[in-house]
C-alpha cells in the first residue's frame, strides 16, 4: 500500500509540469530518486490548504510521528493529538477518529498493522520532514507541553495513589512519562517550565515517577 502511495505522489508530481519536456524531466528525476521533495511538498500544501482543524490535524500527525522519540502505537498518538495543552482535563470526546487522522495527512501516513504503530509513508519523508524543520515550529516544545499537560490532568493524577492502576484508559501515560524530559532538552519553552514545576510539586505521589523508575530499573538489570 504505502508503494502504490508514494507513486501516487509521484504521478501527482509529474502531472503538475506544463509540458511533455518538463514531465520527462520530473519523470527523470523521480527514476534517479530525486524530486521527491516535490511530491511531498506538494502534499503538504494540499495538506494546510484544508484549512482548520483538519490543516491542524493533519499537520500535527506528522510532527509527532516524525519527532517522537519512538513508534507511536494508534491509541497513543490519537491521545496526543487529544490534549489541550494547559488543560486540567482529558476529553475523550476531543480524540479524533484513525479514519479522520488518515484523510487529513493525505495519504503520507500509514497503520503499520504488524507492529501496531503509526508511521509515515516512506523512510525518504522523513528525512524531509526533518530537513524542513520550519513546518512544525518549535515541535519538541509543542511536544513537552503536550507530554506535561497530559501528566498534570485531573485523570492522570488520580491515579498517583492506586497501587496498580488500570491504564487502559490512559494510553499516552508511558511515552509522555519517559520522554517529556527528552523532548525538553531539546526545546523549552516558558509554558513548558511552568507546567514541569506543576508536576514536580506532587513528583513523589505520581505515576508517571512510578513508570520512570520501573523504566530505569530495568534498563540497568
Amino acid at each position: 500500500m504505502s508503494r502504490f502511495l508514494l507513486v501516487s505522489l509521484n504521478i501527482d508530481a509529474i502531472l503538475q509540469e506544463t509540458t511533455i519536456h518538463r514531465r520527462r524531466r520530473k519523470l527523470n528525476a523521480m527514476t534517479d530518486g530525486l524530486g521527491l521533495g516535490d511530491a511531498y511538498g506538494a502534499t503538504l500544501d494540499r495538506i494546510k490548504g484544508q484549512g482548520g482543524e483538519k490543516a491542524r490535524l493533519g499537520m500535527a500527525t506528522l510532527m509527532w510521528i516524525s519527532h517522537s522519540e519512538r513508534p507511536l502505537k494508534a491509541d497513543e498518538l490519537l491521545h496526543a493529538l487529544s490534549v489541550e495543552i494547559g488543560s486540567p482535563t482529558l476529553s475523550g470526546d476531543n480524540i479524533p477518529p484513525m479514519g479522520t487522522l488518515l484523510s487529513c495527512c493525505q495519504g503520507l501516513v500509514v497503520i503499520d498493522k504488524e507492529a501496531s504503530t503509526v508511521r509515515l509513508i516512506h523512510f525518504t519523508l522523513q528525512e524531509y520532514l526533518r530537513s524542513h524543520p520550519e513546518l512544525f515550529g518549535i515541535a519538541h516544545s509543542t511536544m513537552t507541553e503536550t507530554c506535561l499537560s497530559y501528566l498534570n490532568s485531573q485523570q492522570v493524577k488520580a491515579l498517583s495513589a492506586t497501587p496498580s492502576p488500570d491504564l487502559k484508559n490512559t494510553p499516552f501515560l508511558e511515552y509522555s512519562s519517559l520522554y517529556w524530559g527528552v523532548h525538553a532538552k531539546r526545546e523549552l519553552s516558558d509554558c513548558a517550565k511552568q507546567l514541569a514545576l506543576k508536576l514536580f510539586d506532587d513528583c513523589n505521589n505520581h505515576i508517571s515517577t512510578k513508570i520512570l523508575l520501573n523504566a530505569q530499573a530495568l534498563l540497568y538489570s
